[in-house]
């Protein structure tokens, strides 16, 4: 099964692609990405191949999701998308989440942090808060990890609950890493597009120590007016 679902993955790809991706994802020495190999294979076609095999068991998952490929990396966060999305058993949803949690360092980059984070874990703790576990990932020694912790507030948010992605943006104030400050920035302009004045708030009173990309992002939608104000407090 493996062997045929990794055949799929490099059919479609297109070698073309591979500089350009793996110029885009960092991985030149030093960079976050370092050592990553791609294929060229685009996240939409990823994501039809990966549909064919949602009936792989965790052994196999496992194996993809310590594959050097990136993209057989993602394929494997995909199916475990789709295996949770397709579940309304809760049994099934809490051993997917699991599973995901104890992987959560294979999600080696942005993109496949964000694409699986909202959807297992976040879609999780909709009606099975998490916060603990939350706090346990933000103080990881994982950048990734980190990153799943505030990323996964997406879905929270999405259904009017914003008080750990405020938790954990307050305790990323400090974080040395830029893509922790984008994902933190991120979620609060998500909070920001359900509730401007709980963003403002915490604009308000965290403006001056927070890094300056994560402020950019939390701000983008805002008035452009009040986007000034807030810049000029830096």
């Amino acid at each position: 099964m493996i062997a045929s679902w990794q055949t799929e993955l490099q059919n479609a790809a297109n070698p073309n692609k591979i500089a350009v991706f793996m110029s885009f994802f960092k991985t030149g020495k030093g960079e976050y990405g370092e050592g990553d190999k791609f294929i060229g294979l685009s996240v939409p076609e990823n994501r039809k191949i990966a549909k064919k095999y949602l009936d792989v068991d965790f052994t196999t998952i496992d194996e993809m999701l310590h594959h050097k490929i990136h993209e057989f990396r993602l394929s494997a966060l995909l199916v475990l998308v789709e295996k949770f999305k397709k579940s309304n058993e809760y049994n099934t949803r809490k051993s997917i989440v699991d599973f995901y949690v104890s992987h959560g360092t294979c999600a080696n980059n942005w993109d496949l942090v964000d694409l699986s984070a909202p959807y297992i874990l976040g879609g999780y703790m909709v009606k099975n808060p998490m916060p603990q576990l939350l706090d346990k990932m933000s103080f990881d020694s994982n950048l990734w990890v980190q990153r799943i912790a505030i990323v996964s507030t997406l879905m929270l948010i999405r259904n009017n609950m914003f008080d750990d992605t405020l938790r954990l943006a307050q305790r990323y104030l400090s974080h040395p890493h830029p893509l922790i400050h984008k994902a933190t920035g991120w979620m609060l302009r998500e909070v920001g597009k359900r509730d401007e004045s709980i963003l403002l708030k915490f604009l308000n009173d965290h403006t001056p120590q927070m890094p300056r990309t994560a402020l950019r992002y939390a701000i983008e939608r805002l008035d452009s007016n009040l986007r000034q104000v807030f810049m000029q407090r830096k």
